[in-house]
């Protein structure tokens, strides 16, 4: 792995150790992204990516926004944005599988989009080669992501993960699912990436008010999870992913 990325799982690591030792159940998403960004590691030194050292400084950047969030929520639960107050302060009985994946939607939905923001100027969003070679670089991520769903089910099942007999039988359709909503929701990050660039070029003011309603739709979105109910049938009809209304209209 790059030396970046040595050192994000080094502070994963660091981060984990006492979550372990107080059964936070933060430890089963932390656990599971630590692993998925030796994966990213991994692919970066195989060549899999057009732009090897771009994807790292964004994949440190990225993993920044959850280890930031996390880190304060540890001094203080009201601290980090919505999205991750939901899912941090969900009940700690829910099943690990349940913990990863509302840590996966308030990731995805809110913090990516920042990130690529952040990692894409708009001199680069401005350049078609450039802008498109990130797009697809972010694509390749589905590629690790998909290598990592059998083993990560298998992962949180020793970790405490409830597998009725039904539950073993569909396990096969499920990880098909989540590949299809981390798909679904990847291509709807790059959408909102692009609305996020649009309003930072007309300023701060306008820039934070996109992210005000990135953060409440992200928000909006774990909540639901958090309701009783079928999970997966959720996701089918609501989708997995988030979307920013385009500029001037109401958020959707």
């Amino acid at each position: 792995m790059t030396r970046a990325v040595d050192a994000l799982v080094a502070r994963m690591t660091q981060l984990l150790a006492p979550l372990e030792a107080d059964r936070d159940p933060a430890r089963f998403f932390l656990g599971t992204y630590r692993r998925t960004t030796q994966a990213v590691g991994a692919a970066i030194d195989a060549g899999q990516f057009e732009d090897p050292a771009w994807v790292a400084a964004w994949d440190v950047d990225f993993a920044g926004h959850y280890l930031d969030a996390l880190t304060a929520h540890r001094r203080d639960p009201a601290a980090p944005p919505r999205p991750w107050r939901l899912a941090f302060g969900a009940p700690p009985d829910l099943a690990p599988e349940v913990h990863v994946l509302l840590g996966l939607n308030a990731h995805i939905n809110y913090d990516l989009p920042q990130s690529l923001v952040a990692m894409v100027p708009p001199a680069d969003f401005d350049d078609p080669q450039v802008r498109e070679q990130r797009r697809r670089d972010h694509h390749r991520i589905d590629r690790v992501l998909a290598g990592r769903i059998a083993a990560e089910d298998a992962e949180l099942h020793r970790a405490g993960g409830r597998r009725s007999p039904l539950d073993r039988l569909l396990a096969p359709v499920n990880r098909m699912a989540s590949l299809v909503f981390l798909r679904e929701s990847r291509r709807k990050v790059w959408t909102n990436t692009a609305e996020l660039d649009r309003a930072r070029r007309r300023g701060p003011e306008q820039y934070a008010r996109r992210l005000a309603d990135l953060e409440a739709a992200a928000a909006a979105r774990v909540d639901d999870l958090l309701r009783p109910g079928p999970v997966l049938l959720r996701l089918a009809v609501h989708g997995f992913g988030v979307t920013l209304a385009p500029l001037g209209t109401s958020m959707g």
